[in-house]
């Protein structure tokens, strides 16, 4: 078993390692001067089962172009297996035609990434369950979930109700709000125009301390919008918001260093930026999940109890 990582998140890639228990295989990662990629692995790999840790975040096209060179080198090496290990799929949001004349860029990447020479592909909290689909190869999608659970287990939820900020993270919600043994709300939204427009909040926040859950947040304006809607039909300015990646452009983590955000829960499957300045903002480690999966991969062993 040998691990490698690229450069889009090597603390997670050190993370990993240690909870496996070895240091990440030699490779070196370089840009040309005109900007193209160049990989080299510095040890044998002939015969090994090779796992590579890359996210495909911002800068997505330049992180997952570094993946398919570091998956290439690898068969071309003549590794065993290869893992791609991508805690967070970037461009998971279009994974059907919503209007004539366009991409399934999700479908795009699963064809790319198998015609590289991934044998297997694990990853965390899909934007889209059903990008599984669209891959011929094994696909191990994992839940962070747990990690929020086992989190929010350790506060005061007496007055606690599970928050889907949009229909698209109904079921995510409703997960949590069953491990947490709490009721769950959603607020309905609709874009109009690029914008999103808050229609109705279903169930009854009065006096509750809102639990918003999603799986990323990007610009942040659904969460802001879900969370005006909630305060507004009276529900406790003191809200737990939990994703499991921190995308965070166009001053997302400014916008929601608000006071009613008692505190923002993510995890590391993204590296965040050195100015992001949200004081309520707690990070949780995805490296356990992911060495466990791996381990158990490795070994041949099940690795459904994490999917759940």
């Amino acid at each position: 078993m040998k691990v490698f990582c690229g450069t889009a998140n090597r603390a997670l890639g050190d993370e990993i390692a240690a909870e496996l228990g070895f240091p990440l295989g030699r490779v070196t990662i370089r840009r040309f001067e005109d900007g193209e990629i160049y990989a080299r692995y510095d040890e044998s790999v002939r015969g090994a089962d090779a796992f590579v840790i890359q996210p495909t975040c911002p800068p997505v096209n330049e992180n997952l172009m570094e993946l398919l060179v570091m998956v290439d080198a690898l068969r071309r090496a003549s590794a065993g297996r290869i893992t791609a290990v991508i805690p967070y799929y970037g461009y998971a949001r279009q994974d059907k035609k919503h209007g004539p004349r366009e991409p399934i860029t999700g479908r795009l990447v699963a064809d790319l990434l198998q015609a590289a020479g991934v044998d297997r592909v694990l990853t965390l909290d899909l934007d889209a369950d059903q990008i599984e689909g669209f891959f011929s190869i094994p696909v191990d999608h994992l839940r962070g979930l747990g990690l929020f659970a086992d989190y929010l287990r350790g506060r005061d939820l007496s007055r606690g109700i599970v928050v889907a900020p949009d229909d698209g993270a109904v079921k995510t919600a409703h997960h949590l709000a069953e491990r947490l043994h709490l009721p769950l709300a959603v607020v309905f939204q609709r874009r109009v125009e690029a914008v999103k427009q808050v229609v109705q909040v279903v169930g009854d926040v009065a006096g509750c301390v809102p639990i918003v859950v999603d799986r990323m947040i990007t610009t942040g304006g659904t969460i802001r919008a879900a969370l005006d809607a909630l305060v507004a039909a009276g529900a406790r300015p003191e809200a737990y918001v939990c994703a499991t990646h921190p995308v965070f452009i166009e001053g997302a983590g400014s916008a929601l260093a608000r006071p009613d955000i008692r505190e923002l829960v993510v995890t590391n499957t993204i590296p965040l930026a050195p100015d992001t300045q949200i004081p309520q903002l707690h990070v949780l480690s995805a490296a356990p999940l992911f060495g466990q999966a791996m381990r158990s991969i490795h070994r041949n062993e099940s690795v459904s109890t994490l999917f759940t």
